[in-house]
């Protein structure tokens, strides 16, 4: 009784009814973790020399990326509850359920954001540095979701903060192949995954500004931090998932996207240290001469042309010759 006493408990539900239409908690945490990131981006752009407006229009093209990426990764990566046995393929379109791979989303959300870097004229490694301490408190926020869906936990524990599961979502312990008992603590590796990321970002935040690093090394930093936390924690969930040589895909995909990410750390700070003098692409004018140009085109007619278009100089009235009236004007008119 002790031990459920200082337990973790889970919530008792993650979904509410605003009359027909359904207010899901995972869906929430992962709005909440959206805006987050955006608030922070714009806070670390700006401060990069970049407009803060230029996140929201690249959000609007890397979010809907991200999301379908995160969605594609979790299904192929844990295929059996859509395509094995028993399986239903049409709840792969069920993101309310929970379900969206980081990788996924962190690569399609590239694409996306790549996209709308390339429309606004400014580099993507750049956005990427500013992005990056933002992405790891999304994915903290993110992770709240999973504990109202008491899903993605890891092994029994004995310890104090243990996390309660309710009977209806209890698992099968693989070594009986019976469901776990009622009152078993589980690692809330939800928990975990938050308190590392947010780490982690501070990390990121106090580096940047230490080292003033650029051209790409924050986020290359992130990748190889967050792996680092993933691999161990991935180690101790027991949710489904495809295994390759005896350890779950998501660890391998941890542990050779880390390396692969501190050798880039490596290699961009070798080849282009500290940051770049400014975000636009080269051979991009400056914001605001762009906005001077076009204010100019739309500033009438240049001087000495028609204004109607035909390309003719227009006629000079200031100098009217009085014989055109066919009289001599009057002395006292002349001034």
């Amino acid at each position: 009784m002790g031990q459920i006493a200082t337990a973790i408990p889970s919530p008792s539900q993650g979904v509410w009814y605003l009359g027909p239409v359904p207010i899901r908690a995972y869906a929430l945490a992962i709005l909440a973790g959206i805006v987050a990131a955006v608030w922070i981006t714009m806070k670390r752009w700006q401060a990069r020399g970049g407009d803060p407006d230029d996140v929201l229009e690249i959000a609007f093209w890397a979010v809907p990326f991200g999301i379908v990426g995160g969605r594609l990764y979790h299904v192929i990566s844990t295929p059996d509850p859509y395509w094995g046995e028993n399986g239903d393929p049409v709840s792969a379109l069920y993101i309310w359920q929970g379900g969206l791979g980081i990788w996924g989303a962190v690569a399609l959300g590239a694409v996306g954001a790549w996209i709308g870097c390339r429309r606004l004229g400014v580099r993507l490694p750049a956005f990427a540095d500013a992005l990056a301490p933002g992405l790891l408190v999304a994915q903290a926020i993110g992770r709240l979701g999973n504990w109202f869906n008491q899903e993605l936990f890891g092994a029994p524990t004995t310890l104090p903060w243990g996390l309660e599961i309710d009977p209806a979502h209890l698992p099968v312990d693989p070594a009986t192949g019976l469901q776990y008992a009622e009152g078993t603590l589980f690692h809330p590796t939800f928990l975990y995954e938050m308190v590392w990321n947010l780490g982690a970002a501070a990390l990121l935040i106090w580096l940047d500004r230490r080292y003033r690093l650029g051209h790409g090394r924050v986020f290359w930093a992130y990748v190889a931090l967050y792996t680092l936390g993933r691999v161990w924690i991935e180690m101790l969930r027991i949710d489904t998932a495809e295994m390759v040589l005896g350890l779950r895909l998501n660890v391998w995909t941890s542990i050779v996207l880390g390396l692969g990410a501190l050798v880039a750390f490596v290699v961009v700070g070798r080849l282009r240290p500290g940051r770049e003098d400014g975000v636009e692409l080269p051979g991009r004018p400056p914001r605001d001469r762009q906005q001077d140009d076009g204010q100019h085109e739309t500033d009438g007619a240049p001087s000495g042309t028609d204004s109607s278009g035909t390309g003719q100089d227009a006629p000079d009235t200031t100098e009217t010759d009085a014989s055109d009236a066919g009289t001599d004007q009057d002395p006292a008119s002349r001034t």
